[in-house]
């Protein structure tokens, strides 16, 4: 079981990789921004609690986020692994994760993170944001905020991943294809040493 957590600043492309992703290889993509989504169109408890967060761009806390995840690692324990697609975004998320992946007999085998200029993000986020629906999407001010946050909150997890050698940074700047060929050549790499 090969599992990826996908890194980056909001808009950085995480959700469209991930889609290339699973498919070429076979993985179950588990985005938390999907998974909130899901609770709040259907207005559970723990849906409401995370719109609040996310409405003011802060982060949905830990413990409602892991229960959210966990459900969803429980329906495919049978799956070639998993795309982690916005967690964790602190250390003690990924130590969570690290818990959750062990309890299930499995592990964190590396994070691609997508690197791309704060500037190429507010256009992206401000674009999608015409079309999405979402409010998160649709203020400069919100997306700036998320993106500071990102910086002072989930910055972090590099150094944590680094120590752990399982860090890779990938320019995510170019085609779609460009960047999906960037990120192949660091899970085909995992896949051979997993062999």
């Amino acid at each position: 079981m090969i599992n990826i957590v996908l890194f980056g600043p909001p808009g950085a492309g995480k959700g469209t990789q991930a889609e290339h992703l699973k498919e070429k290889y076979g993985l179950v993509h588990i985005s938390t921004g999907d998974l909130f989504r899901y609770n709040i169109k259907n207005e559970t408890e723990l849906g409401k609690l995370a719109k609040s967060y996310m409405d003011k761009g802060a982060l949905v806390p830990d413990e409602v986020t892991i229960k959210m995840l966990n459900a969803k690692v429980e329906d495919h324990l049978d799956s070639k692994g998993f795309i982690f697609d916005g967690f964790p975004r602190t250390q003690s998320q990924a130590k969570s994760l690290n818990k959750l992946m062990i309890s299930k007999n499995s592990q964190i085998n590396s994070m691609v993170a997508l690197e791309v200029a704060d500037g190429v993000i507010v256009e992206r986020l401000l674009e999608r944001g015409k079309t999405s629906g979402r409010k998160d999407d649709a203020s400069e001010e919100v997306i700036r905020n998320r993106i500071k946050v990102y910086y002072n909150e989930t910055e972090i997890l590099k150094e944590f991943y680094k120590k752990e050698d399982k860090y890779f940074g990938v320019n995510g700047v170019g085609s779609i294809s460009e960047i999906t060929q960037r990120i192949s050549k660091v899970i085909d790499s995992l896949y051979k040493s997993s062999i």
